[in-house]
């Protein structure tokens, strides 16, 4: 009686696929990671975490450097896709982060200014366009609970919509007096 490998062929047959599906198999690792936009991270905060797996941390360092250019002097968290030793960078921005784009704020060093205030005025349409980009991590059932969170998030950060308070216009589309676009 031939004994039978997980595979449903012999044992030897078991081995040869098992050993060829690993070599082909291509392992895909993500890490998040928060970083200021535009500026080299330390890269001593780098290399523990992707120094095992074989890539050099002042070479992801800059090239993290190079994709959040748009995003100088914000803090803003970025996913690290590794595959062969090759790190993709894509930036996933939070709502504060856009929220404060949106401001077109000039970029401001982090070192010299501390605690700054945001009192800025952005559109409801750009809310809505924000809100759009966040849906897909909001846990809201329609878009309206999305623009109040949005808007909620720019009350925190102290801006103005259209001139008026946040929490007033999310007082207005409770009362449908202010009427958000169904996805």
């Amino acid at each position: 009686m031939t004994q039978l490998g997980p595979c449903g062929g012999g044992r030897a047959e078991c081995q040869k696929l098992s050993h060829q599906s690993t070599s082909s198999l291509l392992i895909t690792k993500y890490m998040y990671l928060r970083c200021t936009g535009g500026e080299v991270g330390a890269t001593s905060s780098l290399a523990p975490k992707i120094g095992p797996l074989g890539l050099s941390p002042k070479k992801v360092g800059d090239d993290i450097a190079k994709a959040t250019g748009d995003w100088k002097g914000l803090r803003i968290t970025i996913k690290l896709t590794i595959q062969n030793r090759q790190a993709q960078i894509e930036v996933v921005p939070s709502a504060s982060a856009l929220i404060i784009k949106a401001l077109k704020e000039p970029p401001r060093d982090r070192k010299k200014q501390k605690n700054i205030k945001h009192s800025g005025s952005i559109t409801f349409d750009e809310v809505v366009a924000i809100a759009r980009q966040m849906r897909h991590r909001s846990l809201a059932r329609e878009l309206s609970g999305t623009v109040k969170e949005i808007l909620g998030t720019a009350q925190s950060i102290g801006c103005n919509i259209d001139g008026k308070h946040p929490h007033s216009v999310i007082e207005d589309i409770n009362q449908g007096k202010i009427e958000v676009p169904s996805e």
